[in-house]
């Protein structure tokens, strides 16, 4: 009976490469097997009489607030351009560098994954902002591209990033499933801020390792004969200030709310959203168009989310009924070496499925299936959080079908191959690699400084 939870499994991988809509995938795959599986005695349909208070629980979540309030936060910040004001000001302060575009690119998207926290929106906004202009100063199409595609995904690892909110409330649950069967009856908690902290020096570890590399290879990426640039003017002190002072402060008192321990990430994300639209009036772009526009980005993002969660939810149940987790169970313990292969598998199982589905239903759907198993084998669930986030970031430019090569191409003017896009990615892939060999040899970059505080 419990090979039809991994049956069950590969019939909504494939029902979602035909492109259905993910929330009604998960429900309605795991519905139909459960009446078959009812029918032929093989599924007790009890299990389905918890679907009513597992709806409570998603609808009740304090912690999930927090997603369309930093979702307005980001759509916001984007509509006002915020973004355009900071790539504008750093492009000029590293404008006596050869490589002074490429490193505002990073640092810009740095800063824009710390106040967006959507991968998605950062990276259309990084390539309809700086990709015409790094073309016309002469870099080559893939060095561009390749840095706008990997600077956009930073928004999966530096918070206040959606996917650590929801990878958070997941594994607060899971880790106290797990606690629980190990006999544990007092369990501790893993929260969203705890993944917050923890994902700080990783993420900063990356920036640092993507600036080294453009200041290594980008001048060799520039063609001379190609710059066109018009502005080479140094920006002035009071211009610098005026770019970068206003997201700086909401980035500030976001995150550091929450560092400090004198707000949840929650009531952070309120402080950010109303902080993003102060900046909005402050900088004269908005209006009740925009405003409306705002708010329906927001409805549709956060409908899509907790659609999504509450399909997930039938389907683990329904995949639970099927005996799934003690299958899982007897996989990973009969795996040889222990807890380093079982989380290696699960490692290149996400990096696969990053491929075909999105962080939101990986998260929802994969997560609660092997963390409880992992985290019971004594994983670190902080460690464990930002390593699948990390492996999803890197998933999300690998050729051929990461979502944010897909974004890019999008937006990319027609100069711009995909096979340029491919190469381009490729080093900042390694790196990514790079990142993560280095998180699994010394666990402690992630878990110092969630201890520390």
């Amino acid at each position: 009976m419990e090979y039809l939870a991994l049956v069950m499994f590969l019939a909504v991988c494939l029902v979602l490469l035909f492109g259905y809509p993910v929330a009604y995938s998960l429900a309605g795959t795991a519905l139909i097997f459960a009446a078959v599986g009812a029918l032929f005695g093989v599924f007790d349909t009890s299990y389905l009489q918890a679907v009513p208070s597992r709806l409570f629980g998603i609808v009740s979540n304090q912690t999930l607030i927090a997603v369309p309030l930093f979702v307005f936060m980001g759509v916001m910040l984007e509509k006002s351009q915020v973004a355009e004001n900071l790539l504008i000001a750093m492009g000029q302060v590293f404008g006596r560098l050869k490589s002074g575009l490429a490193i505002s690119v990073v640092l810009v998207g740095m800063l824009l994954a710390a106040s967006t926290g959507i991968v998605g929106a950062t990276v259309v906004t990084m390539a309809l902002l700086s990709l015409p202009t790094m073309l016309k100063q002469g870099y080559s199409p893939s060095f561009a591209s390749g840095a706008i595609c990997a600077t956009g995904t930073l928004g999966q690892i530096i918070p206040p990033s959606i996917a650590l909110i929801l990878l958070g409330d997941v594994l607060s649950s899971s880790f106290q499933q797990a606690q629980l069967s190990m006999g544990i009856f007092s369990p501790k908690s893993v929260s969203v801020g705890d993944l917050f902290v923890g994902a700080l020096v990783p993420g900063l570890l990356l920036v640092l390792m993507y600036v080294l590399y453009v200041l290594i290879f980008a001048s060799k990426q520039i063609d001379l004969s190609r710059n066109t640039r018009i502005d080479n003017t140094p920006i002035s002190k009071i211009g610098l200030i005026a770019a970068l002072f206003p997201p700086l402060v909401l980035i500030i008192t976001v995150l550091g709310s929450i560092l400090a321990g004198f707000a949840t990430p929650t009531e952070a994300a309120g402080v950010g959203a109303v902080g993003s639209l102060i900046l909005a009036v402050i900088n004269k772009k908005l209006d009740w168009q925009k405003l409306r526009d705002v708010m329906m980005s927001t409805t549709r993002v956060t409908s899509m989310v907790f659609l999504i969660l509450i399909g997930a939810s039938i389907f683990s149940l329904v995949f639970r009924g099927f005996g799934g987790e003690e299958l899982i169970e007897e996989l990973f313990a009969d795996l040889p070496g222990g807890v380093f292969s079982a989380v290696l598998l699960v490692m290149v199982v996400i990096f696969l499925l990053g491929f075909i589905l999105d962080f939101i239903e990986i998260t929802f759907v994969v997560v609660p299936l092997v963390a409880p198993v992992l985290l019971a084998m004594g994983v670190d669930p902080i460690w464990l959080g930002i390593m699948i986030a990390v492996n999803l970031q890197t998933s999300f430019l690998t050729p051929p079908f990461g979502f944010a090569l897909f974004y890019l191409r999008g937006v990319a003017p027609p100069e711009v191959k995909t096979s340029d896009i491919y190469r381009g990615v490729t080093p900042f892939i390694i790196i990514q690699l790079v990142l993560l060999a280095c998180l699994a040899i010394w666990p402690n970059l992630v878990t110092w400084l969630p201890s520390l505080l």
